[in-house]
């Protein structure tokens, strides 16, 4: 589907090159992106690399155990489904925690190993369980204390405050969380989902016999 939307894009732009009748402007544009492109990247080096160090050195302090074990009432209540001592739960706890951060980059590869590891325990592998839908709803939401990404694109395009958006990015990305939050307990109340096994024996449950209760999960995300 992504590669059906950016090929639609191309030849819209192609398209209206072409009605302007000067199909240069098609050239133009790409090495304008292409340079724009370029520049914010090396702008975000520079503060990813420093934030993702500061991260790191939080991990080896033990600040990042200690914020996963403050957010781990949050997280059991969020995710009641999956088992405590689940690795999965680790997963999922780093994840939230480099997204609060706004590490977005670090975040994303335990996002990842947290989703493999919510479809081990998946009882219906052809369905995303209520679980794997939550965490997809707080990664889009995505609360964030320190928009650390926003703040080096701002910096690189030479902002007289980067950080003035602090205080709006936390109140809307709070608004959205909440917003996730409510949508998913409704969900999970309007559409049943089987029970998933303990830890150990989720590789050993049999499917469902029916996808009925799950096609809401899975259709509708």
């Amino acid at each position: 589907m992504v590669n059906k939307i950016w090929l639609g894009m191309l030849l819209i732009g192609f398209g209206f090159a072409a009605y302007k009748g000067d199909i240069n402007l098609v050239t133009k544009a790409a090495f304008e992106g292409a340079e724009t492109g370029v520049t914010v990247c090396f702008g975000l080096i520079s503060v990813l690399v420093f934030w993702m160090g500061i991260m790191r050195l939080a991990e080896d302090a033990g600040l990042v155990a200690k914020i996963s074990k403050l957010m781990g009432p949050v997280v059991r209540f969020l995710f009641p489904d999956v088992p405590k001592n689940d690795p999965a739960m680790g997963y999922i706890l780093s994840n939230m925690s480099a997204n609060l951060l706004g590490l977005g980059n670090a975040a994303t590869p335990m996002g990842i190993r947290a989703m493999q590891e919510l479809q081990r325990l998946n009882p219906d592998k052809t369905s995303a369980s209520p679980a794997m839908c939550t965490l997809l709803a707080l990664n889009t939401a995505s609360i964030t204390l320190i928009p650390t990404t926003l703040i080096a694109i701002r910096n690189t395009y030479h902002s007289a405050n980067p950080a003035e958006i602090v205080g709006s990015t936390l109140l809307a990305t709070a608004i959205a969380t909440l917003a996730a939050v409510f949508a998913d307990r409704w969900y999970r109340r309007r559409t049943p989902y089987p029970p998933v096994p303990p830890a150990g024996a989720a590789n050993s449950a049999p499917p469902p016999a029916t996808r009925s209760a799950s096609a809401g999960w899975g259709e509708g995300t």
